[in-house]
Order: structure tokens, then C-alpha cells, then sequence
């Protein structure tokens, strides 16, 4: 049903006018013909509906607009950007900005694709549809801007174990603001994060603090963003720590471990550290080294072990973070000796020295001890035995030739003063 009849001449003179214009007015006119057309047969809008979603878009990516009907009647479909200018009046376009592409004209549906979409095509756009009363709804594009640039910034490109170093991290001019996390390797860590705004954009930098050993040396610290407009965007730096050495004596000759008189002998000082020392030191702990052992690099060699070469031996190595050793006790056994080799046991340390433990020392003390309790064992039995005790008994004289009982009682009695004493004694 229509709301108002415009004469057919009107239109046809409207159309004459807009051919015969110049080409800066043509387009004017054009479109004022295109509303007269409108206008002239404008549905009263009953039961119709405008429909369209709201769009994200990344920043550079495309942009597409639905303006939809439910119900349609014919009705006449308008799109119009955020200053409120004409995009597509049905399917002809009025705007200049070639960006706009029809997608999609008919009774129902008009769709628009925006390309190259940037941050000022953000906003309102708005849907007419031409009815009595005329309808109106808006989209709302939002663009997100990923970050433009990612730094990462190591306080000190070389640090020293056990030191505490700042790791930064920046994220330029994204939108919305980014969330950056951290990683030592697989292991995820927390810094502190700051953002700053400008011109509705932001720019996030993410402080680290880092205290670094030994094991961090070549381990990657990742800076990670967290953005809906990029996937797996990050930026790593490889750590350098310097760490002081670690030293470990091996046994290289005899491999049997059995040190006997006569044999040689070959420890060899494995040393890793970094920077990494460039040499070692061998020295015997309270004496000197034996004229006759020979020092090659870190390998220690003793030909024609004796008694005399029994000792602690101390390889050290030093950097310019600090400086470590490790100690081997060398124990020299008989020629004919089979007992197992003492187990020497050398390890690394500034302050610890590791003593090997000699079994057959051990035993033999073990043994006098043993020894000495049997001794002192028979000399308290033979002791206990000889001075058992001594016995008393004691024999009334006279009593055997008494004549009657009182006189055999006072015969006793005088008997008894003068009685010899009878002694046994049992052995």
C-alpha cells in the first residue's frame, strides 16, 4: 500500500534533467531520482523487520555488512556509514570509496564487503529500510589491530650465575591492549606488565626478573603475546651465563682401581666451566708431587708406584667466576696383595675433599680389637678361679673322751680356746 503518488512527468522530466547535467551533478540527481522512485510507492512497513550482526575485523582483512529483511514487501534497503553518507542505495552506489563491493542486492538481503579495512573505518554503520514508518538498526564494526612491533630487551647480554637480571618485553601500538606472557624454556613465569594508551591504541611492556644458575646458559626466555587478532606471535632470547668450573677426577689406569707397588698410575681431570678454564693445576695436599710423576694438561701419571706415593691428590681449575677442585686419596697395596681396591671417589668441590676408604685398614684394626677382648677375657677367668674362697672348721678336743654330758660340754668349751685351726682350701 502506498502513502503518496508522485505524476509520472514529474519523474520522466527529473530523468531528463539528470542526463542532460554535468558529470558533478549527474550522480546528484541520479540518486534524487532513485528516492523519488522510492518515494513513490513507500509499503507501510507492517510486519517487517530489519536484521543484521555487529563485525570484528583484523586490521587489513575484509569487512562484510548484511542488511536483511524478514518479511519483505519490496521495501526499498539503504546502507549508510558512520557519517550518515549513502553507501549502496539498493544496488547503486553513491559513494566514491572503491573499497565498498555489492556482495549481494535483492528483495531481501543488501550485503556490502568493506576491503583493506584500517582503524578509521571503525563504527556505526546504519540499515534504512524505506517503509511508513521508515526502520532503522545499526552494525557496530570493531577493528583489532595486532601489535605493530615485539621487543625483547635483556639487561645484561652475559650474566653470572646466581645474579638477578631484568628481562623487558614490549608490545607497540595494538588494539585491544595485549596480554604477553613469559617462558624460561617450557617452564611459564610471571612478570609485571605496565600499559600505556595513545589515540586508542596501546602499548604494553612486560618486566622480568630472572635469577640465573648455571643450568640457564643456552635456555631461551620467550616473550609470548596473547591477542585475538595474531596467533603464535613471540620473540626469544638466549641466555649466557657464566658459571665457575666443575671438576671431577677419573681414574683412567689401572681399570681395575687395584693401585699395587710397581704399577702406574693415570687420573685425568675432566673440567667444564665458562668461560672454560684454560688449564688446570696438580699438587699433592702436605707434600710434594713425586719426582717421578709427570703432569701432560690435566692428566696426572705416576710410573712405578711405592709406598712413598700414598697420599691426596688435588686437581684445580679456576675462571674468572671463581675456582673448584677435586681430590683423589691414593692408597699403594703389596704386590701380593687381592684385597678389593679401595673406592676412591673424586667430585668437585671448593670446600669438600672426598677421603677414599681403605676396607683393609679397617679390617685389621677391627681385628686387634677383637684379639685384645679374648685376652682380657682368659686373664679375668684364670683370675676369678685361683681366689675362689677360703674355708674355716673348727673341731671341740676332749668332747670324744668326756665321761657324761657335762662333762664333754666343759671339756669343749676349754677345748675350744685351745684348739688348733683347720684349714681347707680348694683350688
Amino acid at each position: 500500500m502506498a502513502s503518496a503518488v508522485l505524476p509520472s512527468g514529474s519523474l520522466c522530466a527529473a530523468a531528463a534533467a539528470a542526463a542532460a547535467a554535468p558529470p558533478g551533478l549527474r550522480l546528484r540527481l541520479r540518486l534524487l531520482l532513485l528516492l523519488l522512485s522510492a518515494a513513490a510507492l513507500i509499503p507501510t512497513g507492517d510486519g517487517q523487520n530489519l536484521i543484521t550482526e555487529d563485525v570484528t575485523v583484523v586490521e587489513g582483512e575484509v569487512a562484510t555488512i548484511s542488511c536483511r529483511v524478514k518479511n519483505s514487501d519490496d521495501s526499498v534497503i539503504q546502507l549508510l556509514n558512520p557519517n550518515r553518507q549513502t553507501i549502496y542505495f539498493r544496488d547503486f552506489r553513491p559513494l566514491k570509496d572503491s573499497r565498498f563491493q555489492l556482495v549481494n542486492f535483492s528483495n531481501s538481503e543488501l550485503r556490502v564487503s568493506l576491503t583493506n579495512v584500517s582503524i578509521s573505518d571503525e563504527g556505526r554503520y546504519f540499515c534504512q529500510l524505506y517503509t511508513d514508518p521508515p526502520q532503522e538498526i545499526y552494525t557496530t564494526i570493531t577493528v583489532l589491530v595486532p601489535p605493530r612491533n615485539l621487543m625483547i630487551d635483556i639487561q645484561k647480554d652475559t650474566a653470572v650465575e646466581g645474579e638477578e637480571i631484568e628481562v623487558n618485553c614490549t608490545a607497540m601500538a595494538s588494539k585491544p591492549a595485549t596480554t604477553i606472557r613469559w617462558f624460561k624454556g617450557n617452564k611459564e613465569l610471571t612478570g609485571k606488565s605496565e600499559v600505556e594508551e595513545w589515540s586508542d591504541m596501546y602499548t604494553v611492556t612486560s618486566q622480568l626478573m630472572l635469577t640465573v644458575g648455571k643450568e640457564d646458559d643456552g635456555v631461551p626466555v620467550i616473550c609470548l603475546v596473547d591477542h585475538p587478532a595474531v596467533k603464535d606471535m613471540q620473540t626469544q632470547r638466549y641466555l649466557e651465563v657464566q658459571y665457575k668450573p666443575q671438576v671431577h677426577i677419573q681414574l683412567t689406569y689401572p681399570p681395575q682401581g687395584l693401585t699395587r707397588e710397581g704399577d702406574t698410575l693415570e687420573l685425568t681431570c675432566e673440567v667444564i666451566g665458562k668461560p672454560q678454564p684454560v688449564m688446570v693445576n696438580w699438587v699433592r695436599l702436605d707434600d710434594d708431587l713425586p719426582q717421578h710423576a709427570v703432569v701432560s694438561g690435566s692428566n696426572l701419571l705416576i710410573n712405578n708406584l711405592n709406598k712413598t706415593d700414598n697420599g691426596t691428590y688435588r686437581c684445580e681449575a679456576s675462571n674468572i667466576v671463581g675456582t673448584a677442585h677435586s681430590d683423589y686419596t691414593l692408597y699403594v697395596y703389596d704386590t701380593t696383595a687381592t684385597t678389593e681396591p679401595a673406592v676412591h671417589d673424586s667430585r668437585a668441590g671448593e670446600d669438600n675433599s672426598i677421603r677414599a676408604v681403605d676396607h683393609a685398614v679397617i679390617g685389621g684394626v677391627v681385628a686387634v680389637v677383637v684379639f685384645a677382648m679374648l685376652c682380657l677375657l682368659i686373664i679375668l677367668g684364670r683370675y676369678f678361679a685361683r681366689h675362689k674362697g677360703t674355708y674355716f672348721t673348727h673341731e671341740a678336743k676332749g668332747a670324744d673322751d668326756a665321761a657324761d654330758a657335762d662333762t664333754a660340754i666343759i671339756n669343749a668349751e676349754g677345748g675350744q680356746n685351745n684348739s688348733e685351726e683347720k684349714k681347707e682350701y680348694f683350688i
